[in-house]
């Protein structure tokens, strides 16, 4: 395995790449705003397998595959990018009923959709397709052998960290719902608000470009 040094090298590198705010850190924004805080925690899982998934395939050779091939790449980019935009919609849709989510007798939404719906952003997250394919495969260690192992070490210690990263973002978006819940005008103006975030994001996705 590399040095203590390669991965001291990684963690700090993930860590800057994960502050930066990219999709999925603003959809379980948007996720823990407008259903709370177990729901944007329920994201976070969700997305960070997703992520995971990517990382497994950088190191049985599918990454080296989407780096090459704009095709395959703007495949995967759109795929997530229009789930997005699914999402966004069916939330400002529903951001009048934005309020029956604080009813406690109405029934909570399913942990497994919500994770189900992470998991699909974070599957599809081009900004981790770039990081996984382009930057972690730099700290393997050729002389240290096995490099599809040392790649899944690097993309689950990148994991490790979004998860602690995105769960914080989760937990604070999440507590600052609760001044909205007298209110159903800022309850709904909320909702529509998330909603135009997660549409603006797929959209964004959409159209932007490789950089080679």
């Amino acid at each position: 395995m590399p040095s203590a040094d390669r991965l001291a090298a990684l963690a700090l590198t993930a860590f800057v790449l994960i502050a930066i705010p990219g999709p999925s850190v603003l959809f379980v924004v948007s996720r823990s705003v407008t259903l709370g805080r177990r729901a944007g925690l329920a994201t976070v899982v969700g997305n960070a397998t997703g992520i995971y998934v990517q990382a497994i395939a950088v190191a049985i050779g599918i990454g080296s595959i989407v780096e090459r091939s704009v095709a395959v790449f703007e495949v995967i980019k759109l795929a997530g990018a229009a789930y997005l935009v699914f999402l966004g919609i069916q939330a400002f849709r529903a951001r009048r009923r934005l309020a029956a989510a604080f009813d406690p007798l109405t029934p909570p939404k399913s942990g497994g959709r919500l994770v189900r719906d992470g998991f699909v952003v974070g599957v599809t997250n081009p900004k981790a397709i770039v990081i996984f394919t382009a930057i972690l495969p730099q700290f393997a260690d050729p002389a240290a052998g096995h490099v599809p192992l040392q790649l899944l070490v690097f993309g689950l210690i990148f994991v490790l960290i979004a998860l602690v990263s995105d769960g914080m973002w989760a937990l604070a978006a999440g507590t600052a719902r609760q001044w909205l819940v007298n209110s159903p005008r800022r309850l709904e103006a909320v909702g529509g608000a998330g909603a135009i975030v997660m549409i603006g994001l797929g959209l964004r996705l959409a159209v932007s470009g490789r950089k080679d």
